[in-house]
C-alpha cells in the first residue's frame, strides 16, 4: 500500500464524483442510505446502549455504503445485502471490523467526558437521548463551549477513522495500524479534504435554498414541509456515496481482486 497525494482541486473532484454516481442509482444508493438510517433510528430507541452499539456499529456501516458506491461507479444495481460487506469478508475481517468499531465508540465516549467538564453532561445527555435539546439548553454558554469541544475532539477523531473502514477490509491493515494511515492520508491530503468538506457545505446549501424555494411555491403546507427531511437524507446520500472516491484516491493498493480501482 502507498499513500497517494492528490492536488487540493481533487477535492471538488470527489464530490462531483458521489453526485454523479448517486444519480447512476439513485433508488439503491438512497434506499441503502434510508436503510441505514432507519437502523440507527431503531437502536436510539434503546437509551445509552442503543446509541452506543450504534458508534460500534458505524465504521461497518460505512464501509457498507462505499462498497455500494463502489458498484454503483461500477455499473452494478447495489442490493441491500452490500450493508452487510464488513461481515461477509470472512471472521478476521469482521473481528477487526467490530474492534475498530469499539474503538470508535471509545473514543467517542471519551469525547463525551470531556464536553462534560464544559456543561456538566449536557450536551452528552442530548446525544444519547436522555435530555431533551430545548431553545434555553442550546442557547447556554456552556453547552455552547461543550459544542466547540466536542468539534476539537471530533475533527481528529474524524481523520483517524476517515479511511479506516476501507483500509480494513480491503486491504488487510489491523485497526490500530489503519487509524495511524487514515490520519497520515488526511494530513497529506487536507487540501483536497477541505475544498471536499467545503463543496458538501456548499451542496447542503444550495439544497437547503432549493428546498425552501419549493415549500415556499408549495404555500408551506404540511405536505411541502414533509418534503424538507426527504431531502436532506438524499443530499446525505449523496456525500456518504462519494466517500469511496477519497479512498479510492488517496491510496495506491496492490491489484488484488477485492481492492478498489485506481482513480482515472
Amino acid at each position: 500500500m502507498k499513500l497517494n497525494i492528490v492536488p487540493a482541486s481533487t477535492g471538488l473532484q470527489w464530490v462531483k464524483a458521489g453526485i454523479q454516481t448517486f444519480f447512476r442509482q439513485p433508488l439503491a444508493l438512497g434506499g441503502l442510505f434510508f436503510m441505514f438510517m432507519g437502523a440507527v433510528s431503531i437502536l436510539a430507541i434503546v437509551p445509552v446502549l442503543g446509541n452506543l452499539l450504534a458508534l460500534v456499529l458505524l465504521p461497518a456501516a460505512t464501509l457498507g455504503l462505499m462498497a455500494a458506491a463502489r458498484q454503483a461507479a461500477d455499473g452494478v444495481f447495489p442490493m441491500p445485502r452490500v450493508l452487510g460487506t464488513a461481515f461477509a469478508a470472512g471472521k478476521q475481517r469482521m473481528t477487526s471490523m467490530l474492534k475498530l468499531g469499539v474503538l470508535y465508540a471509545a473514543s467517542f465516549v471519551v469525547m463525551l467526558a470531556f464536553t462534560a467538564l464544559a456543561d456538566g453532561g449536557q450536551f452528552a445527555g442530548v446525544y444519547l437521548g436522555q435530555t431533551e435539546l430545548t431553545q434555553d439548553i442550546a442557547s447556554s454558554p456552556a453547552f455552547q463551549a461543550a459544542l466547540w469541544v466536542a468539534l476539537a475532539f471530533y475533527v481528529p477523531l474524524a481523520a483517524a477513522f476517515w479511511h479506516a473502514p476501507a483500509l480494513v477490509h480491503w486491504h488487510g491493515i489491523s485497526p490500530v495500524k489503519s487509524l495511524f494511515f487514515s490520519t497520515l492520508a488526511c494530513w497529506k491530503n487536507k487540501g483536497a479534504l477541505l475544498l471536499f468538506g467545503l463543496g458538501w457545505v456548499g451542496m447542503f446549501v444550495l439544497g437547503g435554498i432549493l428546498t425552501s424555494v419549493v415549500v415556499s411555491l408549495a404555500g408551506g403546507g404540511a405536505l411541502a414541509r414533509g418534503l424538507v427531511m426527504p431531502a436532506v437524507m438524499l443530499m446525505a446520500s449523496m456525500f456518504f456515496s462519494s466517500l469511496y472516491f477519497t479512498f479510492r484516491d488517496s491510496f495506491l493498493l496492490d491489484q488484488s481482486e477485492d481492492a478498489p480501482k485506481s482513480a482515472a
